[in-house]
């Protein structure tokens, strides 16, 4: 079962940059969480009760004029709704939802229930499921519209199966029960697509690449359910047996999300260290530090249109922060110079590079992979750069875009020994010195980024 619309975040177009070494991933998990907690957007809530009052009248419907040969009394259904509210709350974060195994009771539920009952206990099951989550205020209530939403992957297979009528849970049946999963998952997309392009804007195919990994558990969890259900057929309440397995799977699930939660916490250490050095580069020098995070500005935007991941894009926005970090090694009388440099001054800014290289390797982790970036943030795509004359490709990508926006920033902005050139200007130059000084396709985007 999908539970992205349990959360209901946006996936951004281009990567979100955290320090992870699955960045976009935990990216989207820790915005998940953050919107968990806040109330729907008015056109958020308009989509999900678009979506939920139809799946309430449909299961309604379905209950009333649908009929089966099927009994079951109240404690079995009580059991198979808090079997199904205990399942929902053991949460794989993954990307923009959650996977659940919710799986080991739905497919009892279908195999064992009146099925025309199913959608109305697995919306059961949901709200039960979330109530301690309302009751210590950690989701707004009104979120809880979201369950219904969510439900509708039920609906699916429950149609499947009174069209194929209601057959029960034996081996020669199994193929009509691969037909229900099927249609468990095309409603569980269908709906979570709709509900998010609606209220969020998002593409359905963006969502594609984290509900591959939602259907995946499904499917791994689905043998086990079918056994199961061929097992509890006499006595369905026998499903609480798959607690033990749902016990070892909350601790798996517990272990993901501390894992997630260290890797967001470093993420969000590193970035305060690289703030903090880009504030040592401005107390030591205000053009260069202000210069660096006009950079970051310009990076970023020509990563995104080259269509960088988002571990790149990180790399990218800390390289651009810090590409000149090394400078506080140089004299301050050499930096700040208002006339020409010597040809001894200029031998001295040029290891700006590797000093910058030498401070982050220090820190290590994720700045010193930044500090290597950092350290060809000056050579040129005809190998004529310093400080080891790379060339082309063998120049990391993320440090090529640096150069070109470092220069065109430095062409636009006042220096201590000139004007700011117009835009027009600096353009020109940039195309001037593209296949010699810049990446061309480096420039390419980055005369997209400036000129509109």
């Amino acid at each position: 079962m999908a539970a992205s619309v349990a959360t209901g975040s946006p996936l951004p177009e281009s990567g979100v940059i955290r320090g992870t070494a699955d960045a976009n991933v935990d990216a989207l998990i820790e915005q998940s969480r953050e919107l968990a907690a806040t109330p729907l957007g008015d056109r958020d809530r308009l989509a999900s009760l678009l979506l939920a009052i139809p799946f309430l009248l449909v299961s309604v419907a379905l209950a009333v004029l649908a009929h089966s040969a099927r009994q079951a009394g109240l404690w079995t259904f009580v059991v198979f709704v808090v079997s199904y509210a205990l399942a929902s709350r053991i949460d794989f974060e993954i990307g923009t939802g959650s996977a659940v195994p919710t799986q080991l009771v739905l497919v009892p539920m279908l195999a064992l229930l009146p099925v025309q009952d199913v959608p109305l206990c697995v919306v059961s099951g949901l709200l039960l499921g979330g109530l301690p989550d309302y009751a210590r205020g950690r989701v707004p209530v009104a979120r809880s519209v979201l369950r219904f939403v969510n439900s509708w992957h039920a609906v699916g297979p429950v149609l499947v199966l009174i069209a194929a009528g209601q057959p029960e849970p034996t081996p020669r049946h199994l193929p009509i029960y691969a037909l229900a999963v099927v249609a468990q998952f095309a409603f569980d997309f269908g709906s979570t697509a709709l509900r998010d392009r609606l209220g969020l804007g998002v593409s359905p195919w963006s969502l594609v690449r984290f509900m591959v990994w939602i259907w995946a558990v499904d499917l791994a969890l689905t043998p086990i359910a079918i056994l199961a259900a061929l097992g509890c057929g006499a006595h369905p309440w026998l499903v609480v047996f798959s607690l033990p397995l749902m016990a070892l799977l909350a601790y798996f699930a517990r272990e993901r999300q501390v894992r997630i939660d260290h890797a967001l916490e470093l993420g969000h250490a590193y970035r305060g260290t690289a703030m903090l050095l880009g504030d040592v580069v401005e107390a030591d020098d205000a053009y260069t530090g202000s210069h660096s995070r006009d950079v970051v500005t310009l990076v970023l935007d020509v990563a995104g249109r080259l269509g960088l991941d988002a571990r790149e894009q990180r790399d990218a926005e800390f390289a651009a922060l810090l590409h000149d970090i090394g400078k506080i090694k140089i004299p301050g009388e050499i930096i700040n110079k208002p006339g020409k440099l010597t040809d001894e001054e200029w031998a001295i800014i040029k290891t700006h590079t590797v000093e910058g290289e030498r401070l982050l390797s220090q820190i290590g982790g994720i700045l010193g992979n930044v500090g290597r970036i950092v350290r060809s943030c000056h050579e040129d795509w005809d190998g004529t750069g310093y400080p080891d004359g790379l060339s082309a490709e063998n120049i990391p990508l993320v440090a090529r875009i640096v150069r070109a926006c470092d220069a065109f920033s430095a062409m636009t902005t006042d220096r201590s020994y000139r004007k700011a050139r117009p835009v027009e200007e600096a353009v020109a130059e940039l195309k001037r010195c593209s296949g010699t000084d810049f990446d061309p396709a480096v420039v390419e985007a980055l005369t997209a980024s400036v000129t509109g």
